[in-house]
């Protein structure tokens, strides 16, 4: 049996190309294909996703971004669209009805947060939270009305972890379906599909992507049939990606490999530096062994991520003060890119959210989020405790 191709490979070759033809797929900047008869523009129709006949359906350019990430991912076939929440809402909507509900793991995305919390009931949906950190949360919280599990791990910004394997089993008891958020961890450090999760999903702005360039977004389905439902969902919508960003994806996913490791490596020396320092009362990072979900961690990660988050014993001024004093590091939300940047959660990526919300969500007013980038550690070190000085004062 031939084996399996590493991330690395992945990435620049998904498949075998036969005969000459360009290295780089083009960007086919058309919004609609010329037909050969009728006959074909009515099979088309009838087509899911085809590559060749309206760019809301299909478009070559976005179809080899697509190709690439299902490979990386591990599952039958991907979509591609305009942003993170144009991949994740669909998804969502697509295996909701009215009179659903919604099993989550606590601590997602703000915007995903929102959608489930205020949005989904406007239309009969209700969700159920959970603490994802606790053994057997989701089995004792799904039901005969469950028809969907979401989860989002490493978790956004508390970086809490779910166990994907009882996150699956929970969900098949009930016949639901999982949702998983992979983008903190990206498919070089975790595969969820590989663990049963049926859509993995991604904000392609964010690492694959990962030269804040571009807003993007991804899901890939662990099946044909899987895929099928979502795509109608997103051809009605219609959350397009452009040929040309999809094209600055795709190129970025080719060191997407590269990038993580760097960062993974980066994120683990701040991390340890970080749980020495005197203002800081606490450290969220999967690869240290204080993190409550380490073992877990290691068990389904290949790697832990260039993200972390701090707490500072100054609370909620010493957490502003900090982000408005570093100077390598970058004051900015998104995260993913080549340059570290640092927010300020309760103020700026969960302020949409209410106090009350936040702490329901484990998200500490002092808390500060990292996204490490390529810059040598040892700089960000001393820009991270100069910042941490000032932040003291």
């Amino acid at each position: 049996m031939a084996r399996t191709k590493s991330p690395a490979t992945l990435a620049i070759h998904p498949r075998r190309e036969e005969g000459p033809g360009p290295l780089v797929t083009p960007i086919f900047m058309s919004s609609t294909f010329r037909l050969r008869d009728a006959r074909q523009g009515a099979a088309f129709t009838r087509t899911i996703a085809p590559k060749a006949y309206y760019t809301r359906w299909g478009n070559p350019t976005v179809a080899d971004l697509e190709d690439t990430v299902a490979k990386l991912e591990g599952g039958a076939a991907g979509l591609a669209t305009g942003s993170g929440m144009g991949a994740i809402a669909p998804a969502i909507l697509t295996f909701v009805k009215a009179g659903s509900r919604v099993v989550a793991g606590k601590s997602p995305y703000a915007a995903t947060a929102e959608m489930l919390e205020r949005l989904l009931p406007r239309f009969g949906v209700r969700t159920t939270w959970v603490d994802q950190r606790r053994p057997g949360a989701f089995e004792e919280a799904v039901d005969s009305g469950t028809d969907l599990v979401y989860v989002e791990t490493p978790a956004n910004p508390t970086m809490m972890i779910t166990d994907l394997r009882e996150a699956v089993k929970a969900a098949r008891s009930v016949g639901a379906t999982v949702l998983a958020d992979n983008t903190f961890a990206t498919p070089v450090n975790q595969r969820p599909i590989d663990l049963g999760v049926d859509v993995v999903l991604h904000s392609a702005t964010k690492y694959l992507g990962g030269h804040a360039d571009v807003v993007a977004g991804v899901a890939v389905t662990r099946t044909r049939g899987l895929f099928d439902r979502l795509w109608y969902t997103y051809k009605i919508l219609g959350p397009t990606i452009g040929p040309f960003e999809a094209f600055l994806v795709r190129r970025g996913v080719k060191t997407l490999p590269l990038r993580v490791r760097q960062q993974n490596r980066s994120a683990m020396v701040l991390a340890e530096h970080l749980e020495d320092r005197r203002a800081v009362s606490k450290v969220h990072y999967p690869g240290l062994r204080s993190f409550g979900q380490h073992r877990l961690a290691r068990r389904q990660m290949d790697g832990f991520g260039g993200m972390l988050s701090f707490e500072l014993k100054g609370g909620y001024r010493a957490g502003v003060r900090f982000v408005e004093s570093v100077e390598l590091a970058t004051l900015a939300v998104s995260l993913g890119g080549t340059e570290t940047l640092v927010e300020h959660p309760a103020t700026m990526t969960h302020g949409t959210l209410s106090a009350k919300e936040r702490r329901h969500q484990g998200i500490d007013e002092s808390l500060v989020r990292v996204s490490v980038g390529l810059e040598d550690v040892d700089d960000l070190i001393e820009d991270f405790d100069r910042a941490l000085r000032k932040a003291g004062k």
